[in-house]
């Protein structure tokens, strides 16, 4: 049985590889160059970035992919004309940077979990802001728990692979989705930017990394 769970586990990765959701963005063309390169992002490149594939990556992509579609409705992404909030979660923070150019250093990028939406993101020249968030009762109520008890070191090895099972399934149902489905984006009227700098967050996906393989009984 432990053997089918890995083999259903790279099923799983190989499927959700081929579900390779995009969005154009516009860049500098160089150090010191001209708004002028135009280019593609996939949710493949952002797990190049992250290091893995997983479920909050994909919940950050489609769900900001449809936030930023809102602020600029008419034309391309601006990766140097953003600012972002997003929650502490690994997956939810990589994936802020990587789609909106945002930065800690530059004051267009931090990190809350006070907020009550995954991002917050705002366009700098008009200041016309949106909140995002996954719309409640999506998200598997096991992936929550089993991921709490991941977190404080509770899970054996067995139970990682069961999460990790759970989390691919719920990747691949959204990624079978229509997005606009998936997210509450809420407009926040004169939304002011006032970053609360914090580094101190938990960094959840490398807690069990030490942690033996799951082995077959």
């Amino acid at each position: 049985m432990k053997w089918f769970n890995l083999i259903l586990l790279v099923l799983f990765a190989n499927i959700l590889l081929a579900q390779n959701p995009s969005i154009k963005v516009l860049d500098t063309d160089f150090s010191k160059g001209r708004l002028q390169n135009v280019q593609t992002i996939t949710l493949n490149d952002a797990v190049k970035l992250h290091g893995h594939l997983c479920d909050g990556l994909v919940v950050g992509f489609l769900g900001l992919k449809e936030g930023l579609y809102k602020l600029y409705p008419d034309s391309i992404i601006d990766r140097t004309n953003n600012r972002i909030v997003s929650k502490p979660s690994p997956c939810l923070t990589d994936i802020a940077i990587f789609m909106t150019g945002a930065r800690y250093q530059y004051n267009t990028y931090y990190v809350s979990d006070s907020i009550k939406y995954q991002f917050i993101v705002q366009r700098i020249d008009n200041e016309k802001a949106y909140g995002i968030k996954l719309k409640p009762g999506l998200m598997p109520t096991a992936i929550d728990s089993l991921g709490r008890l991941a977190t404080k070191g509770e899970l054996d090895a067995c139970g990682i692979d069961s999460l990790r099972k759970l989390e691919s399934e719920f990747s691949s149902f959204l990624l079978s989705k229509n997005p606009q489905d998936l997210f509450i984006i809420e407009e926040i009227k004169n939304y002011k930017w006032l970053p609360v700098l914090k580094g101190n967050f938990l960094k959840t996906d490398v807690l069990n990394k030490k942690l033996q393989n799951c082995l077959p009984k």
